[in-house]
């Protein structure tokens, strides 16, 4: 009878895991101050006050009248996400992977919930009313002298108007920073000094860093969030806006083909339509960190055993976060996003 050895098969401890970085967004988190100030309300309430200035001081009359003003603007929280997972207590036993849901959660929070929380607060930020938004189509192939310009201007700007110095980030995709580090290289006696006026320069992979998202509901298989598609729609201006680009409409629904007017006039606005609501690519961002309002103000993760769940004989993780990512109306002149239109 021939022997009949089993060979012992080996595994490794090293998962096969995708490609993932963990948050970008994490260096504008807010303060302690700021997390209790929103510990037991949806709403936060933010204080506002502004004062007059000074006036002429005279012997005969002394001083002048001048007025505060104290208000408070709200805001609401605006993120809650949250998801379970199962296992079936059979498969985790057969498998060997008691501590799976150890390496899940790891998963869950490094391929999943940060490149989420980065997509919504950058998405956030660039789509709040009143931040400047400037259309600037870069690549791998623009100039670095034309990048560096347009931060020039930006951080110029920000310093006339007296937006502090010390706190302000700027968010670049990897492409257009491997174009400014190419630069430097190979240009070393040329400035590059602007890029000196940031507290800190943090590279954002292009897909987390959009004008606009879409977080999915979960439905039909449909999790997490993409790029806001969009929608077009008939514009309201009666004068072409230099700032906008305008869509003339061909074919019939739901087959419709929009295409670009090169120069729109004001005679045929009529017949014009806009893209509403898609979300840009964003090249660049420059953010003081003030201006943020951002932090979470409930994180739930939990493993539940198989004898803590009435219908199935599974183990569950279930994760919830529930937070808000705002500014402050009074420093929208610390945030300005460069967005191309391609």
């Amino acid at each position: 009878m021939p022997n009949n050895i089993a060979f012992a098969r080996n595994y490794t401890a090293v998962i096969d895991e995708v490609y993932q970085r963990a948050s970008f967004s994490g260096v504008l988190n807010s303060g302690r101050r700021m997390v209790r100030a929103g510990h037991n309300a949806k709403e936060i309430l933010i204080p506002k006050i502004s004062v007059t200035g000074l006036g002429n001081y005279t012997r005969n009359v002394g001083y002048k009248t001048g007025a505060i003003t104290y208000e408070f603007e709200t805001k609401t929280f605006n993120y809650d996400r949250g998801i379970r997972l199962f296992a079936d207590v059979m498969d985790v036993e057969e498998a060997g992977v008691n501590d799976c849901f150890v390496e899940a959660g790891a998963e869950l929070q490094r391929t999943q919930v940060a490149p989420e929380a980065d997509a919504f607060t950058f998405a956030q930020i660039a789509s709040h009313h009143g931040v400047t938004v400037k259309q600037e189509n870069f690549d791998e192939y623009t100039e670095a002298t034309t990048i560096l310009s347009a931060l020039r201007q930006v951080t110029s700007d920000m310093d006339e108007k007296q937006v502090t110095l010390g706190s302000r980030y700027l968010f670049i995709t990897p492409t257009l920073k491997g174009v400014l580090d190419d630069y430097s290289y190979a240009n070393p006696t040329m400035s590059n000094r602007v890029l000196e006026r940031f507290a800190r320069i943090v590279e954002v992979p292009q897909v987390r860093f959009y004008t606009a998202i879409d977080l999915l509901s979960g439905d039909d298989d449909q999790f997490g969030y993409q790029r806001a598609k969009g929608s077009y729609e008939q514009t309201t201006d009666s004068e072409p806006d230099p700032n906008k680009f305008y869509y003339t409409r061909t074919g019939s629904d739901p087959n419709y083909t929009y295409t670009v007017v090169e120069d729109p006039v004001a005679s045929d606005m009529g017949s014009y339509y806009e893209l509403v609501g898609r979300g840009e690519a964003i090249n660049f961002m420059v953010v003081e960190k003030s201006a943020v309002i951002k932090f979470d103000k409930h994180v739930a993760s939990r493993v539940f055993s198989p004898d803590e769940l009435e219908a199935l004989d599974s183990f569950m993780m279930k994760y919830r976060k529930y937070g808000i990512v705002e500014l402050f109306d009074n420093k929208l002149d610390g945030v300005y996003v460069s967005a191309s239109t391609e």
